[in-house]
């Protein structure tokens, strides 16, 4: 596996080696060893699936204070733009953030660390979309960062128009909102 640091300390895109013949390929798409030597020591506890057609956007979201995860995402079907924003006061990124297109084609992996909101855009007719998560689902501690927030500058590379989302992800706080409410 190749794992390439980003310009956002902890951020990482990880490219699985494929090997392929007249059957197809196969990847390792984890190794625990080589993932720690790399990133670090995270704990996986759950490994959870979406399926969406073209132009559904999920995101961004997050979970607070001792409910923050950090993430492994990938894509087994399809192309999505991946978005991680950087919410961690304390870094020198805060308010920045990365996309980078994770496909089956490209078998890229991206690894987020805690204290980062998170979404992404399906982009070809549908996406199976895979992430491992360090920690529980909880509901009292979720919130959706605005995706469409014009201090972060997100190009979705996709219209509005021909998004679809959910009641939660249109009324996503703005970025303004969450630097004064929230910590990480």
């Amino acid at each position: 596996m190749q794992f390439i640091q980003q310009k956002i300390e902890g951020v990482w895109v990880i490219e699985p080696k494929r090997y392929g013949d007249a059957r197809g390929y196969f990847s390792e798409t984890f190794k625990m060893d080589e993932f720690k030597s790399h990133v670090g020591d995270v704990n996986f506890i759950q490994d959870n699936e979406s399926f969406s057609s073209k132009g559904v956007l999920r995101g961004l979201h997050f979970q607070k204070g001792e409910f923050s995860q950090a993430k492994l995402v990938r894509v087994s079907q399809g192309t999505v733009l991946d978005v991680a924003v950087d919410l961690r006061k304390a870094s020198p990124t805060f308010g920045q953030h990365i996309a980078v297109e994770l496909s089956h084609d490209n078998g890229r992996q991206l690894f987020l660390p805690r204290g980062f909101a998170h979404g992404f855009v399906v982009l070809s007719d549908v996406a199976q979309f895979q992430y491992k998560v360090d920690n529980v689902y909880a509901p009292q501690a979720e919130a959706t960062l605005r995706f469409d927030d014009p201090q972060l500058g997100i190009d979705w590379r996709i219209s509005p128009d021909d998004m679809l989302l959910s009641d939660k992800d249109m009324r996503g706080y703005s970025f303004a909102e969450i630097a004064e409410k929230f910590s990480f």
